[in-house]
């Protein structure tokens, strides 16, 4: 007989979620709005973050209880403003703790790049989508078709430098990874069809609209990104293109510029790509019909339909109603790594693995999330006439949870199990009812599990005394 002591309740937490509709907490920041938010499952604020700028796009919680934000980069110090601009713009990227102090901010702002929606992260990492500006020589030269500007995106990670800032430590950039077949003598020319894991230059034509640089500047219009630790591959999403991608992030950053190395052999060349074969000179159904957000994978962890990437389709149904769509990717039997594809044909699959029907509905924005119990949480995000809403519903379809009036582009479901919500515990409202904290919960799983915790009830640090037979 041993006794371990654990610091953390994590595991044992994660019995009790499995058991409630809505358990743990949702994190958002209203658009516009320079407070973010985390409420329990009884609409009471847990915590908040008050900053003296606004909120571009999109908040996540780090594992250590802080927050990640991306903000506009309208007062900076000892510098300028953004000299770009466009939707959902940045400029600026910011750590800050439970107590709102900013333990790291980074500017990525210039007459050449600026930051803009979404970011994810990548260990204690943080990974930001940009613009950068190419002229419409550039574009041209490289067998393009533009008369202004065009703002194609990159991926640059950023890891704390130790100062208060950050440092680039990895970067991607989709000008990298061309083709086009309208002139011999440019670079990249080839067959569309026969390379799949480039972008065509001219598949997106006409203005967008909504975007920087004039003409459509806002070339593909990223808006999702997420990644995958397991695969160590990063996911994203095109408005404008109507498909998703995945790409190679084991990668060096020379290495995501060229076309071979990293897990998957090939660089940052395009590992897969759902949504709209037209664009790669394949015929098929367009299953994206029109704008997709928030491409993520549900993590895969024994949770239904763990491993499959889901979107937002905001026009999946109809003009009107959005679904939120699960893909089972074809991973490639002879190399995790990478997608199975068979030649002249499509990636699959033809059409959407799994589809929710959403009961409340956005044109533009929002995003998604499959809980470890099946439900479907779902932001429908308020902008472009959207429902400006977030609820969660049951494998049934029936909404066990909301709809609860946010106003957000883009909101996260944190379970009672995460890191995060265990730092944050000791720097949340008093008054909370959640359930992930009660006594209750500890003392039925006492009398399933032999162990003793103390002290109860906490100030937020718990000690978990198991006992566990083990032979030696």
């Amino acid at each position: 007989m041993k006794k371990i002591t654990f610091i953390f309740l994590a595991t044992l937490i994660s019995l009790i979620s499995y058991s409630q509709d809505f358990n743990g907490f949702a994190l958002y920041n209203a658009q516009g709005e320079n407070t973010t938010y985390l409420i329990d499952e009884n609409l009471n604020i847990a915590h908040t973050w008050t900053m003296s700028t606004e909120c571009n796009y999109t908040v996540q919680l780090k594992d250590n209880g802080n927050l990640v934000r991306g903000t506009k980069n309208n007062v900076q110090t000892g510098g300028t403003n953004n000299q770009l601009n466009g939707a959902a713009d940045a400029g600026r990227v910011q750590e800050i703790d439970p107590n709102g102090n900013v333990v790291m901010d980074f500017f990525y702002s210039s007459p050449t790049f600026l930051s803009h929606h979404d970011l994810t992260l990548i260990g204690d990492n943080i990974l930001i989508t940009a613009w950068e500006v190419k002229s419409s020589t550039e574009v041209n030269d490289a067998g393009g078709s533009a008369t202004s500007d065009k703002w194609p995106t990159h991926f640059v990670e950023i890891a704390n430098d130790g100062n208060g800032g950050g440092e680039i430590v990895w970067e991607w950039h989709i000008w990298d990874h061309m083709i086009q077949d309208t002139d011999s003598s440019k670079p990249n020319y080839g067959v569309i069809s026969d390379n799949p894991q480039l972008i065509d230059i001219n598949m997106i034509n006409g203005s967008g609209g909504g975007g920087p640089g004039g003409g459509g500047g806002d070339w593909f219009h990223v808006n999702g990104v997420d990644y995958n630790e397991d695969l160590d591959q990063i996911s994203f999403s095109s408005r404008f293109a109507s498909e998703i991608y995945i790409i190679d992030h084991s990668t060096t950053t020379a290495e995501a510029a060229s076309h071979s190395g990293g897990n998957s052999g090939m660089g940052g060349d395009i590992l897969y790509r759902w949504g709209n074969p037209n664009n790669y000179g394949i015929s098929g159904a367009q299953v994206i019909p029109n704008a997709v957000h928030d491409v993520r994978w549900i993590t895969n962890d024994g949770r239904p339909n763990g491993g499959f990437l889901q979107v937002f389709n905001n026009s999946g149904v109809s003009n009107n109603q959005s679904a939120v769509d699960g893909i089972e990717t074809p991973i490639d039997p002879n190399n995790q790594y990478n997608y199975f594809r068979s030649n002249g044909q499509a990636f699959g699959p033809s059409s959407y693995t799994t589809r929710y029907a959403c009961q409340y509905s956005a044109s533009g924005q929002s995003a998604s999330d499959r809980m470890s119990n099946g439900n479907i949480f779902v932001n429908a995000s308020g902008g472009q006439g959207g429902a400006g809403v977030m609820y969660e519903v049951d494998d049934n379809g029936t909404i066990v949870w909301g709809p609860y009036n946010a106003d957000t582009q883009k909101a996260f479901r944190y379970e009672c199990d995460h890191p995060g919500i265990i730092a944050l515990e000791p720097y949340m409202n008093s008054t909370l009812t959640t359930s992930c904290f009660n006594a209750s919960n500890l003392e039925q799983l006492k009398s399933l599990y032999n162990f003793d915790v103390y002290p109860n009830p906490s100030n937020g640090l718990f000690n978990l005394h198991l006992n566990v037979r083990r032979s030696f």
